[in-house]
C-alpha cells in the first residue's frame, strides 16, 4: 500500500468524520453493545440469547438482507442440535487456535449442520447456511473480541486495496490477509488520534459500545470504498 495514498485518505475521513451531521453506520456500534450485553454461551435457552444478542434500533442488515438470512439459519441449528452448535463457537473463539483454522472449521460445521438439517426436514427451501462468505463469521468474531477484530465485506475489502495501490489484489475471499492489513492500517490511525475522537463524537453513551475496537479502522476501509474517488 502507498503511505501518501493512506494519509490521503485519513486527512479526507477524517474531515468526513467532523463535516458529517449523521454517520449512517452507527449501528454497527449499537449491535455490538447488544451483543456483548447478552451473549451467554450456557444459557439456559440458547435460542432466546442468541436472538436477544442480535437486535438495533435501525435496521438487520447485517445479519438478514433479501437473500443472506445466516441468523436464521443458525437459529434453527441452535434449535435442532444446541451442544454442537455451541462447541462450535467454543471453538470459534478460542484465540489460542489460528483465525483460518477456527473460521474453516466454522463453515464445515455449518455444512454439517444443513446436511443434518435438511434430512431431518424433507422438503425444506434451505439450501445454505449463508455462512461461506465469512460476513457472518466476521460479526461473531467481532462482536466477542472487538480489539482484535472487524467486520468482513470482500468487496470492501477490494475496493479499499485497490484505491491505496496495494500489490496482489485478491481475487477470493481471504479474510486472514483482511485482518492483517486492518491491524497495519490501525498503525497509522492510531497516530492521528483526533480521527478516533471524530468518530468518538458520533456515538453515545449507554447506546453504543464506546471502548476500544478495530470498527474504526473497518470504518475507515468503508469510506475509502464509498469514495474512492474522494479518499
Amino acid at each position: 500500500m502507498l503511505l501518501a495514498k493512506i494519509q490521503t485518505a485519513m486527512g479526507n475521513y477524517k474531515t468526513w468524520l467532523k463535516e458529517t451531521p449523521y454517520h449512517p453506520q452507527l449501528y454497527k456500534w449499537e449491535s455490538l453493545q447488544v451483543f456483548q450485553a447478552n451473549w451467554k454461551i450456557d444459557a439456559a435457552d440458547p435460542v432466546v440469547m442468541f436472538d436477544q444478542c442480535f437486535h438495533n434500533s435501525e435496521n438487520r442488515r447485517l445479519w438478514q438482507v433479501d437473500n443472506w438470512q445466516p441468523k436464521r439459519v443458525m437459529t434453527e441449528f441452535w434449535k435442532t442440535d444446541p451442544m454442537t452448535v455451541r462447541l462450535m463457537f467454543d471453538d470459534l473463539f478460542n484465540e489460542t487456535r489460528g483465525v483460518e483454522g477456527r473460521i474453516g472449521r466454522f463453515v464445515f460445521g455449518c455444512d454439517e449442520l444443513l446436511r443434518d438439517y435438511r434430512r431431518a426436514h424433507i422438503g425444506s427451501i434451505e439450501n445454505s447456511h449463508y455462512h461461506d462468505d465469512f460476513r457472518m463469521i466476521s460479526i461473531y468474531l467481532a462482536f466477542q473480541y472487538p480489539e482484535t477484530y472487524a467486520l468482513y465485506d470482500f468487496t470492501i475489502f477490494q475496493k479499499a486495496l485497490e484505491y491505496l495501490g496495494a500489490r496482489d489484489i485478491p481475487q477470493q475471499n481471504d479474510i486472514a490477509r483482511y485482518y492483517k492489513v486492518l491491524k497495519t492500517l490501525q498503525t497509522f490511525l492510531d497516530k492521528d488520534p483526533e480521527i478516533e475522537k471524530a468518530l468518538q463524537q458520533h456515538l453515545q453513551v449507554r447506546k453504543h459500545y464506546l471502548g476500544k475496537t478495530m470498527f474504526t479502522v473497518e470504518d475507515f476501509c468503508v469510506f475509502i470504498a464509498n469514495n474512492a474517488q474522494q479518499a
